[in-house]
């Protein structure tokens, strides 16, 4: 194969396109860092035991690094209340059962506890401490450290649950790249063969 009869624009394009896929693939392998870190920070928040205000500010902003932590507060009033599919502390399919409080700093969503059925219980509010999980139209919720009577302890939220494919997604990146540069390389040998065979 001739280099000289490499096109030059279509090599620049190809290459450009490899030159991104790849740095997809190292933002990805940076992201997995990121999230391993965050992952490391919320299981020493899990075990610090340190108390959070929630919602996290009078604005009823809920803050990222108060996730994991436990939180007590007075549930004023319910607002609302919904049945999710949820899982048990012992493994068993059913419903979580959530309300949303008035907390006097905002409102807050708190998971009740565990039923096998949708069913609400009997529960008006009054005093809530568990811990801060993500999830919920706000981004976090509490889940209750002890269930509400009548309903079963949910499964206790770990942060190891978080999604980290980064890792994949970042080989996938690299395939592509490699992928495009084989493609690429096969045309312009096909291409350079087709025109040796029309020289003869």
């Amino acid at each position: 194969m001739n280099w000289r009869d490499v096109p030059i624009v279509s090599t620049i394009v190809v290459l450009a396109c490899v030159a991104t896929m790849v740095m997809l693939g190292f933002w990805q392998l940076g992201r997995m860092d990121e999230k391993e870190a965050q992952i490391a920070q919320y299981t020493a928040a899990l075990q610090s035991g340190d108390l959070r205000a929630f919602p996290g500010d009078e604005s009823g902003a809920i803050k990222e690094a108060d996730l994991f932590h436990p939180t007590a507060f007075e549930c004023i009033d319910i607002i609302a209340r919904e049945a999710i599919s949820g899982r048990s502390a012992a493994g068993q399919s059913g419903y979580a059962q959530i309300v949303r409080c008035q907390t006097g700093r905002g409102a807050a969503d708190v998971k009740l506890g565990w039923s096998a059925s949708p069913t609400f219980p009997d529960w008006n509010g009054g005093a809530v401490e568990g811990l801060i999980a993500p999830g919920g139209r706000d981004g976090a919720r509490v889940q209750l450290t002890q269930p509400v009577a009548g309903l079963q302890p949910l499964a206790t939220p770990d942060p190891n649950d978080l999604p980290n494919n980064h890792l994949a997604y970042a080989g996938q990146w690299f395939f592509f790249a490699l992928t495009a540069l084989v493609i690429y390389f096969l045309a312009l040998r096909s291409r350079a063969k087709g025109r040796d065979e029309g020289n003869n």
